[in-house]
């Protein structure tokens, strides 16, 4: 997404514009109000006596409210303004509203012509970015002093309903206000944006289901103020640390949504503009990430991802039995099935993590009843690992994509087409076993025997899935470590051979704990090296290999989350002073970036650039890079649950300074963790 665009939002209801705050939707610029997966405006331009308005400042603090103050003119040739706007733009109740006020600071009366260019393309968001011809009917109507634009195909309909509570003249492609103005006066209306997703007998799908009434503003902004009270209390003597943290609450606030199926929980969406919605992977990792802050977020995403598992074969949607979603779309894409997410089921790692995260989220909390409530799914998803993820028999969670037209190739958290490959930049063929799904197949076997023994009365069962995880540990460790190299291989092809390429996923396999003691000391050398060291954080994929590329998405940028679970590895195998490393790193980043945490930025070598240089279509603000601080946290301040308990164990970089965060919550109520300098590393 451009850097430029200005948001707002409410969880996977959001609106992307100009810095004028006008819409002007193109393939290369996924500007729009959008909800349900569709954008419903894709023009939205404003003008004052026939002139286009530039920004004089723009003011947005938390997704809730934002104000562009205006001029009209080019700032070419700015003199001082006789008039003014300001646009003040939310989501409130579902609703996109802007208020508009013209200002007209003359010392006479003066007349204006207001306009606002409207119109809907009605884009699948799955398609933003592509040419793509709607096979639909678009239509406008003006009805009731305001303008309905609507989209049919077939049984699929969608609407933009647009009212003013001021008079306009209202035309097929917009609204036209003629003002006059005495001096020193003001003119104010407020536009209203509706996105209805119609049934056949004209009823909005929504209106169908039982579900509390969507927040308005105000509520929302009462809502972020308790979510911040509620969150612990972070104090550091280096101010970068406290104004990520603060805006990656901020963001993770705005993320949350309540899905149709559970109307009264909410869980994150995973990113504007391309993601914001369910997710298997995206979700079950930022909750991870966020338990040290916010708990809660965890059960609502356990108890959605469970209602969606998988429960029959289903070539089309990559679907098998216990495999947990990829992500689930509600657009035309979708219902027409020229797309299959709905949901889609192509990822092989959200199902071992779903069990990593139900067991990590009861040690933090303590709460017993939702292990046992999701005992059958948990069963389910350990069982997809043998019977489904092992393709070859070999012992290996695999993928291979079912769906050969619309399914995605690669189906780790590396998506991308060229994301896994040799060195030399070959591709391998599948089925792939990727090093981290791995990890975390060996972690969830484990973590599923405790649950089986202390929740679910089965010691056999815990025996049993320990017993594997030993012998997957043993056998992991013979065949992808790459001896005359130092690392594990990024993957096994589908012949079984190595794929040799140097890249951050063998991080991952620090956080799982697959990696034997006396392995861990190379794999950090290589993590930390300047192959894969930027200076600002480790690269998806190490310099110096035929596909490397700084600015490449999974081959050389530079992951936040990614990141986070490499320190939190490396804490795990006692490298406190690496995980220092990482976290100053990518801390300091975010400075540059006004404090948030990008999807990912550029890997270019740090005393090349000096500050971090945009990845250019990155996600903004994206879920696991909103989480990221939360456990770069963790790993500097060394929480761990033990029982009833938060076992603590500070190694902070002295750069940090005084390091405190109060109040954390868990099954231990909350408590404070403070490092002072005998805890720092480095000091």
């Amino acid at each position: 997404m451009r850097p430029d665009l200005v948001r707002v939002l409410d969880g996977n209801i959001f609106v992307l514009s100009e810095p004028n705050g006008d819409i002007e939707a193109t393939v290369v610029n996924p500007c729009g109000f959008f909800d349900f997966d569709t954008r419903f405006l894709s023009r939205w331009r404003l003008s004052l006596d026939g002139e286009r308005l530039n920004p004089l400042s723009i003011a947005e603090r938390d997704h809730v409210l934002l104000r562009f103050f205006l001029v009209p003119g080019a700032p070419t040739h700015y003199v001082d303004a006789k008039s003014s706007v300001i646009r003040e733009r939310t989501i409130t109740g579902g609703f996109f509203e802007e208020r508009l006020t013209v200002f007209n600071h003359n010392q006479q009366a003066a007349e204006f012509i207001v306009r606002l260019d409207v119109a809907s393309d009605f884009a699948p968001i799955l398609s933003v970015g592509e040419v793509r011809t709607a096979p639909g009917r678009i239509y406008h109507r003006v009805e009731d002093g305001g303008l309905r634009l609507g989209y049919r195909r077939e049984r699929f309909q969608r609407e933009t309903v647009i009212s003013t509570s001021e008079p306009a003249q209202v035309d097929e492609h917009g609204l036209t206000y003629a003002l006059r103005l005495a001096p020193k006066e003001s003119w104010t209306t407020t536009l209203r944006v509706q996105a209805l997703v119609l049934r056949p007998d004209g009823r909005d799908v929504r209106e169908m289901l039982e579900r509390r009434p969507r927040r308005s503003a105000a509520d929302r902004r009462r809502d972020l103020t308790a979510w911040l009270d509620r969150a612990p209390t972070l104090s550091c003597e280096w101010a970068p640390v406290t104004s990520t943290y603060r805006r990656s609450l901020v963001d993770l606030a705005a993320l949350r949504y309540s899905p149709l199926t559970l109307p009264d929980d909410v869980m994150p969406a995973a990113g504007l503009p391309w993601s914001a919605t369910i997710t298997g992977r995206d979700s079950i990792l930022t909750c991870f990430e966020a338990l040290p802050v916010a708990p809660d977020l965890a059960a609502s995403t356990l108890r959605m991802l469970g209602i969606d598992q998988g429960a029959v074969l289903d070539d089309f949607r990559d679907e098998e039995p216990g495999k947990i979603l990829r992500e689930f779309r509600y657009g035309e894409m979708v219902a027409f099935e020229e797309r299959p997410e709905s949901p889609y089921y192509g990822t092989a790692d959200a199902t071992p993590l779903y069990v990593i995260l139900l067991d990590e989220y009861e040690r933090w909390t303590g709460d017993a009843e939702l292990v046992r409530e999701f005992e059958d799914e948990a069963r389910a998803a350990l069982r997809w690992i043998d019977e489904y993820g092992d393709l070859l028999g070999d012992g290996y969670v695999r993928y291979r994509r079912r769906n050969g037209l619309t399914g995605v190739e690669n189906q780790g958290w590396k998506d991308t087409p060229e994301a896994i490959c040799h060195a030399d930049g070959r591709l391998p063929g599948p089925p792939l076993a990727t090093c981290e799904l791995q990890g975390y197949a060996y972690d969830a076997k484990r973590r599923g025997a405790r649950l089986a023994r202390e929740f679910w009365g089965d010691p056999a069962y815990a025996e049993r899935l320990e017993q594997e995880a030993a012998a997957l540990r043993e056998r992991f460790d013979r065949d992808f470590w790459i001896a005359d190299r130092g690392y594990y291989a990024l993957a096994l092809d589908g012949d079984g051979r190595q794929v040799d390429a140097l890249a951050s996923n063998m991080g991952h396999l620090l956080w799982s704990g697959i990696v034997p003691d006396e392995r861990a000391g190379r794999v950090v050398e290589q993590l930390m090296g300047p192959r894969l060291f930027s200076g600002w954080g480790v690269r998806t994929f190490a310099e110096g290999q035929d596909r490397y590329n700084p600015i490449g998405y999974h081959l050389g940028a530079v992951w936040p989350f990614d990141n986070a679970l490499i320190a939190w590895g490396l804490r795990r195998y006692g490298f406190a002073e690496e995980a220092g490393r990482i976290a100053e790193g990518i801390v300091e980043a975010a400075s540059y970036f006004d404090g948030r945490q990008p999807e990912a930025f550029a890997g270019y070598p740090r005393e090349l650039t000096h500050y971090p240089v945009r990845y250019p279509t990155a996600n903004s603000p994206q879920a696991l890079a909103t989480g990221a601080p939360f456990l770069l946290l963790r790993a500097l301040l060394g929480l761990e649950p033990a029982g009833e308990h938060l076992l603590m164990s500070p190694k902070v970089p002295a750069r940090f300074g005084r390091l405190e965060l109060l109040d954390v919550p868990g099954r231990w109520g909350r408590i404070d963790v403070i490092s002072s300098g005998l805890s720092r590393v480095g000091a």
